[in-house]
């Protein structure tokens, strides 16, 4: 499926269900994926608005920023996307979001 396709999907159901979390990070996902960055940046954190511990949308989030080309930024909600991972116990997170940030310190 296209990407356009994929975003028209996703913003039929936010439409529908526009306070839903998941479907916010699914829309973010496929403007990341059709390279609309900052279009990304505002779906994740609109996902997080919705639900503040949601640490797959920081790390999204972060990846986002990165690609918008706002590292500095990128830092900074990967660093709450730790904080909210060792809360919550989402190690796994936590482990992809610590690789990014080496990354992103050696870029």
């Amino acid at each position: 499926m296209a990407e356009r396709d994929r975003i028209a999907e996703f913003k039929e159901v936010a439409e529908l269900m526009p306070d839903d979390p998941v479907v916010r990070f699914g829309l973010a996902g496929a403007y990341l994926d059709a390279g609309l960055a900052e279009d990304a940046v505002a779906e994740y954190r609109e996902a997080i608005r919705l639900k503040p511990d949601y640490t797959a949308a920081y790390r999204g989030l972060g990846r986002a920023l990165e690609r918008a080309g706002r590292p500095d930024e990128a830092r900074a909600a990967y660093g709450q996307g730790l904080e909210v991972a060792q809360r919550t116990g989402d190690l796994q997170t936590k482990k992809e979001i610590e690789v990014f940030l080496r990354r992103l310190g050696r870029a």
